[in-house]
């Protein structure tokens, strides 16, 4: 890592809030170090408005705060009013600012948010399940995908490019099953360049970070 940030400090929660909120791990990680590898991009385009589908426990967009230390917006938005009120206290408990909104997706937000947002980060529900698994009530709903470990994923999928800025990137966790070079065509109709940040098996999972964003040199 080029400048060896911590991990955001979730002390504060408990094994009971993990009753109902995803606890950090492997994945979580990874993706912060994906962010932090991408830290000179990130910062060099400026961002203005951050944005994390699904943020659990809120280390992910409160470590991206901290990486940035700028004056954008961030923004956590989760299914789970205990997953935005969670977000909420980790941010304050490392002294920084994020707001978090209860939403399906970005569906109470989209209409503000198209073409506004820099900085999109999404580690989604990927593990293949039942598909009446997807959407639960129960904390399996962090991590049940579906079909592929796909259904949560390609509801958001065809509105990735309008919900970018011109500058904008979007910061996927995938694993094997998820079918990344599916996902990748997918995002290339819209216009979307992409590459894969990062990589790192964990158990059984071949985990996968993967940035999509608009290559300037192919605009017309």
């Amino acid at each position: 890592m080029n400048i060896g940030m911590s991990t955001p400090d979730y002390s504060h929660l408990s094994s009971k809030d993990f009753h109902d909120v995803y606890e950090p791990a492997e994945d979580t990680f990874l993706l912060l170090d994906a962010l932090e590898k991408d830290v000179e991009h990130l910062h060099s385009s400026r961002p203005c408005i951050c944005v994390e589908i699904g943020p659990g426990s809120g280390i992910v967009i409160t470590f991206l705060a901290q990486l940035l230390k700028s004056m954008a917006f961030f923004l956590g938005v989760d299914t789970n009013p205990k997953a935005a009120t969670s977000t909420r206290r980790t941010a304050d408990q490392n002294g920084v600012h994020v707001e978090a909104v209860t939403s399906d997706l970005l569906s109470a937000l989209q209409p503000r948010l198209e073409g506004s947002i820099d900085v999109l980060i999404f580690n989604p529900p990927y593990v293949v399940t039942p598909s009446e698994e997807v959407g639960s009530s129960s904390i399996a709903s962090s991590w049940a995908g579906g079909k592929d470990g796909r259904e949560v994923l390609d509801r958001l999928l065809p509105q990735v490019s309008k919900l970018l800025s011109p500058k904008g990137s979007f910061y996927l966790l995938v694993i094997k099953e998820n079918k990344p070079d599916d996902i990748r065509r997918l995002l290339a109709k819209q216009n979307l360049t992409s590459q894969v940040l990062l990589e790192r098996r964990a158990g059984p999972e071949n985990l996968s970070v993967m940035k999509f964003y608009r290559d300037p040199t192919l605009c017309s």
